[in-house]
């Protein structure tokens, strides 16, 4: 899986399209000028930059994504696991919940979920 990174300032630019898209270079511009006070070479910057990464694409002055919002989270998360926690999602919600009280409808919610994962046949 290819790693997927952002930078705090790249990530609230990456919001923007998510929530904006199929949008207009032209709109993101202005969005960017009025959200983060660029100017249009900053946002062709970055755009350029996220589209390397292979998050977003640029065809006929239109940007859409290449990975949607809650893929990219998702391998965000994959990683964090995988780096910080040898890959053990026992061992993340371990140290989690360690730090923060799960409240009985977290832990419901959490109880549903790996159900879930256990009713589903495996192929």
């Amino acid at each position: 899986m290819k790693e997927l990174q952002m930078g705090e300032i790249e990530t609230r630019f990456a919001e923007i399209i998510w929530q904006n898209e199929p949008i207009a270079t032209n709109t993101l511009i202005r969005i960017s000028e009025q959200e983060l006070g660029w100017k249009r070479t900053t946002t062709y910057t970055v755009l350029k930059r996220l589209c390397e990464k292979g998050i977003f694409q640029m065809e006929n002055s239109t940007v859409t994504s290449c990975i949607s919002r809650n893929e990219f989270y998702a391998r965000q998360s994959e990683q964090f696991v995988r780096e910080t926690f040898g890959g053990s999602l026992p061992s993340f919600l371990s140290a989690f919940a360690e730090r923060k009280k799960l409240t009985p409808e977290e832990i419901d919610a959490i109880r549903r979920f790996i159900d879930s994962f256990e009713e589903e046949p495996r192929s």
